[in-house]
């Protein structure tokens, strides 16, 4: 049987593009002799949808968009992923489940079982989770059908996965005791750099250990912060990957069932820089897209942040939708304006100077009453930082461009950023970039030519808020702090066991309390697009006023 699997771009809402995306998808399906065609979960709707499932009309529309669908599946079957009304009075209203659509109606709706509510996933608010296991007969071929985390299924997860009953089994246990001839696996499986080869592990893993061949269609695109990759594959049963499809862009295959077994095998490794540069293009284009913007803008210092957030963007939304602002004091250096110019005009990019010394010297003025007798200090670099922010601003409002905040993750951990300064902006697109990462981004861009300019790379870093000023003076080295971070945010150790592990313990609770005590500045900072394993917003939920230990 020859099947198709179709890896598109959702947008959460829009049930007409949505709808249109997937019905074309059908027609082309059909023409190249496809019998049946799967889509990712929670396709008809977009994934994730969040409260909006609360709402009658939202659910609706789902099922308008179901019925919709249904009459074009004619001489083909699909697997369409959207949110279905529970029967039953107890439990949740909806399930998260896969609708089997075959002679113009839905023949059958599987549910999922396992729903993750950890990191970005909150799941269990909304859906009930599935206790009924059954395959569909359909050509010949016996089909079980999964979502997502239904594959995810490690004992510990297993073993509580419908919260109101305890399983001995996992999902997979289940719907093989049914003798399923494939499986199949319909994804919402957002990007971490860290976490594609991990997934593929799991896909192969699976299918060596039930010997099924696992066909896997994970979505594409970008909603807000989260970005997904695609990454579909099909796997035989040997566990061997026979088929893969692109990251980060919309793209339908067709495989036989028949020969799968003959297909080689083939490897696809892609280098993790590659990954998150792609991945935040997409983060940025989609979010401009389905927000309905079109022009950016940001401050551009000469800094590697605001660099290499200018490429991203360009890439994304092309050199004629941004727009620069380079805000001089008086303590910035002359080669860190030439560099902004450099790459201002390497890139082609609409770019004005607008100096600051004289604007910040009527704050300066203003506030000489009050600061009588006081040392000047941060409030003064403070000033400068949101001078810069409400100019910006200005920009933004007038011409209507989305203002890109350029802070990295290293800055947004320990708090160096000033809130209504240069924390402003619509979206933030190094949010989850460690500053060493953000060095290597810079290398990679450059890797056939050089488009950032090789002093903005090599200087070291600096806000230019004072003279002669370094962030070695206010922070451990990048090198030594971002490995402090990575332990702390993605891997939840703890100062002694960072310690033991050979750090200086001086350094770990520096770091640790400069995370902690500005928890209330990333409250309040734009969304942040998510590579990794755990990004600051929804997927961090720390408390604001607590005792952290």
């Amino acid at each position: 049987m020859k099947i198709a699997l179709a890896q598109l771009n959702y947008h959460i809402g829009n049930f007409a593009a949505n709808t249109s995306r997937i019905i074309a998808s059908i027609s082309e399906a059909k023409k190249e002799g496809a019998e049946l065609i799967i889509f990712s979960e929670l396709a008809v709707c977009g994934y994730p949808p969040f409260d909006m499932l609360e709402r009658k009309e939202f659910m609706e529309k789902c099922q308008n968009a179901i019925d919709e669908i249904a009459p074009h599946c004619e001489g083909i079957a699909a697997i369409v992923g959207g949110p279905s009304i529970n029967p039953e009075p107890k439990g949740k209203k909806l399930f998260n489940s896969a609708f089997f659509i075959q002679d113009g109606k839905v023949a059958s709706v599987t549910a999922k079982t396992l729903l993750p509510n950890y990191d970005v996933f909150d799941e269990y608010r909304y859906f009930q989770p599935n206790n009924q296991f059954s395959v569909i007969d359909y050509k010949g071929i016996r089909l079980a059908i999964t979502i997502c985390e239904d594959l995810w299924d490690e004992q510990s997860v297993a073993n509580s996965f419908a919260r109101d009953k305890l399983y001995t089994m996992s999902p997979m246990d289940e719907l093989v005791r049914l003798n399923p001839d494939l499986v199949i696996n319909m994804a919402a499986s957002p990007f971490s750099h860290s976490q594609v080869d991990i997934r593929r592990s799991i896909v192969t893993k699976k299918a060596e250990k039930y010997h099924l061949p696992f066909i896997y269609v994970n979505q594409v695109g970008a909603n807000t912060e989260l970005i997904f990759d695609g990454n579909s594959m099909v796997v035989n049963n040997r566990g061997e990957v026979v088929l893969t499809m692109k990251a980060f862009e919309e793209e339908l295959q067709i495989v036989d069932s028949d020969e799968l077994m003959k297909m080689e095998p083939i490897v696809t490794e892609r280098e993790r820089l590659h990954l998150i540069h792609d991945a935040l293009i997409l983060g940025v284009k989609d979010y401009f897209y389905k927000m309905g913007f079109t022009k950016a803008t940001l401050g551009l210092s000469g800094g590697i942040d605001s660099a290499v957030t200018l490429v991203l963007a360009v890439k994304a939304l092309g050199a004629d939708n941004v727009r620069v602002l380079m805000l001089p004091s008086k303590y910035s250096s002359d080669h860190s304006i030439k560099d902004a110019v450099e790459l201002a005009e390497n890139l082609k990019v609409q770019y004005e100077v607008v100096p600051i010394k004289e604007i910040v010297a009527e704050f300066d003025n203003a506030l000489n009453k009050l600061f009588t007798g006081l040392e000047a200090d941060v409030t003064e670099e403070n000033i400068q930082a949101r001078v810069r922010g409400t100019l910006l601003m200005a920009l933004s409002n007038k011409f209507g461009h989305i203002l890109l905040n350029t802070s990295n993750k290293s800055e947004a951990a320990v708090g160096y950023g000033t809130l209504y300064g240069d924390m402003n902006g619509g979206l933030s697109v190094l949010g989850d970039v460690y500053k060493t990462d953000v060095f290597k981004l810079a290398r990679y861009i450059n890797g056939e030519e050089t488009i950032i300019p090789e002093n903005t790379i090599v200087k070291p870093p600096s806000a230019e808020l004072r003279p002669d000023q370094k962030d070695s003076d206010s922070l451990p080295d990048y090198e030594i702090l971002d490995d402090i971070l990575y332990r702390y945010i993605e891997q939840n150790q703890s100062p002694d066991e960072m310690v033991a592990a050979g750090f200086d313990g001086h350094i770990v609770q520096k770091a640790v309390r400069l995370v902690n005590r500005n928890e209330y500045k990333r409250f309040q900072t734009p969304p942040v697009l998510r590579i990794s394993s755990k990004a600051f917003g929804i997927g961090r939920r720390m408390p604001l006023v607590a005792l952290y230990t």
